[in-house]
Formats: C-alpha cells, sequence, structure tokens
C-alpha cells in the first residue's frame, strides 16, 4: 500500500526535532531507521502529517566507551553492536542479541532506539536491556531525563516516553569479572522476531555460587519482563544442573502468555521455562577461569 500524504523534515539537532515534536504533537512522527514506522505508514495504521528524519544527527550515531559503562547513541545500528569491537569487550551480551535481529538488511538500517520506542513484544533488544539494568536518556521539552529498563516498558508498544520526548541514548553497564552471560530464542521463521527469547547474566563468586543473577523475557507477553523470581532462586546457590533447571521452572511466574496464531499461551509459558534454562547453562559456561564449580 502507500503511505497518506504527509511533510518531511530532516532534523538538524536534537532541540530542532523535540520542538517539531512539541509544536505538532500527535500529528508527528520519529524516523530513525524505518523499519517500525514505514510498515504502519504503508498500512496506514499511523497516518502522521509530519515525519521527521533524525539521520543527519551524527551525535545519535557513537559508541562511547567509558570506565563502566557503554553509551550508545538513539541511531545507532544493530549492526554496529554487533561488530563493534567495544561492545564484544565490554559487554558482549550485546553484540550477540545485535547478531540474532531480523537478517542482514534490518541490522544495517534498524536502531537500537527505534526498536526500544516501538516496543514490539516480540523484539529481541528489550530482553537484553532489562537483563543488563541498562537506562534509556530521553530529550524533551523539559530537558533530559533517565528511564530505568525495569520502568521503560509499559505495555504491548507502550513506553515511558512522554510526548515530545525522544531517546537520545541508552546507557549499559559494563559486564564485571566472573560475569557470564547469553541471549537465546526460538524465532518466527519469516520475520525473525522472538516468539520468546531470552537474555540471562550470571555473576559468580570463586567458589560457584551466584553472586547475582539477571533473567529478561521478550515474546511471551504483552512486554518484555524481567523473571525476578528466577534471580531469586538462584542468587547465593549453587551454579550447578540442578539448581539452574529449578530457577528456570519460574520464568513465567506471574505472567499471562500470549496466545496467538504463532504459539499458544501455554507453549510460550513452556519456551520461557526451557529458553532460561538454556540461557543460563550458556551463561555459566562463559563465566571463564577462576571458579571451582560444585557438583
Amino acid at each position: 500500500m502507500i503511505p497518506s500524504s504527509f511533510d518531511y523534515v530532516v532534523a538538524e539537532s536534537v532541540d530542532h526535532a523535540v520542538r517539531l515534536l512539541v509544536e505538532h504533537g500527535e500529528d508527528a512522527k520519529i524516523l530513525s531507521g524505518g523499519h517500525s514506522l514505514l510498515p504502519l505508514l504503508k498500512f496506514r495504521l499511523s497516518t502522521p502529517k509530519l515525519v521527521i528524519d533524525l539521520g543527519r544527527i551524527a551525535s545519535l550515531r557513537a559508541i562511547v566507551e567509558e570506565q563502566n559503562r557503554l553509551r550508545l547513541g538513539a541511531l545507532v545500528t544493530h549492526h554496529q553492536i554487533e561488530a563493534s569491537e567495544a561492545v564484544h569487550r565490554r559487554c558482549p551480551l550485546l553484540a550477540e542479541t545485535a547478531g540474532q535481529i531480523g537478517d542482514v538488511q534490518i541490522r544495517n538500517r534498524g536502531t537500537l532506539a527505534g526498536s526500544l520506542a516501538h516496543a514490539d513484544p516480540a523484539a529481541d533488544w528489550p530482553a537484553a536491556i532489562l537483563a543488563l539494568g541498562a537506562e534509556v536518556r530521553l530529550a524533551g521539552p523539559k530537558g533530559e531525563r533517565s528511564v530505568a529498563a525495569r520502568d521503560f516498558f509499559i505495555d504491548m508498544m507502550l513506553t515511558a516516553i512522554a510526548p515530545g520526548e525522544i531517546i537520545t541514548e541508552v546507557r549499559v553497564p559494563a559486564l564485571a569479572p566472573l560475569t557470564g552471560w547469553a541471549y537465546v530464542k526460538v524465532a518466527q521463521k519469516a520475520s525473525g522476531f522472538a516468539i520468546a527469547g531470552v537474555a540471562a547474566l550470571l555473576s559468580v563468586d570463586p567458589s560457584g555460587h551466584c553472586a547475582a543473577a539477571s533473567v529478561g523475557i521478550t515474546g511471551v507477553a504483552s512486554r518484555a519482563y524481567r523473571a525476578s523470581a528466577v534471580a531469586a532462586a538462584l542468587e547465593g546457590k549453587k551454579l550447578n544442573s540442578d539448581g539452574i533447571q529449578a530457577a528456570a521452572k519460574h520464568a513465567a511466574d506471574g505472567i499471562e502468555p500470549l496466545d496467538d496464531l504463532h504459539a499458544s499461551a501455554a507453549f510460550r509459558a513452556h519456551l520461557a521455562r526451557v529458553l532460561t534454562r538454556r540461557a543460563l547453562e550458556l551463561a555459566v559456561s562463559r563465566v571463564g577461569p577462576g571458579v571451582s564449580w560444585p557438583v
């Protein structure tokens, strides 16, 4: 289909984009990579009068490595994250997640911030940034603010972004020593979206006990969520096969799984538990030397 007619403006800066959003309100939409917005325009599920292109704001394309974190600009693409040496060195979970998004064309054009702002319940990034405890930076008419990942996703395609605000960057803590990571998913074959996807982080003490755990799950419910019951079942415990399997059984606790043509609610809950176990086992295998593992 052909989109309805709209005006098109290339934003010169973040402030310029915010001013345009405030001026035009709900009649304006932001364009970053375009993979979320363009299908909505073509099917006329979205009919803005103005499209604001952020593509020429160079400051939004940077990956900045700091002492204890990475700062990922809003226009950083999935491929940039997948290929970045800094990301592989400081937070390889991001690179692993990026490499499982869509196909090469999507990864070359699609952006981290665009995916987060769209908040598709089957997108890959939400699981990773929830597990990492990331922070989303927003700019708007009242200035800048930060929103913790756990507070960012409200419901299906609904986030904490207020009217007139745009994402400027995502701040991600660097992984501590003796930390393992993994992102695993079962994908819908045509689109690559997750029927269920699990991001896991495990920090381990030298005796092989779990010092901290974090699990983010996407594709299962109307929004991505942190599986806090899984983390609670692991922390302070021996990280052996029985303990991991017992913890993974809590992956869908308190969740109302989606039920659609791709998978039933029961199957999604099953996938959440199975993939959580697999992600935790893979994370343990990546912790590295210096640990005396219990049997």
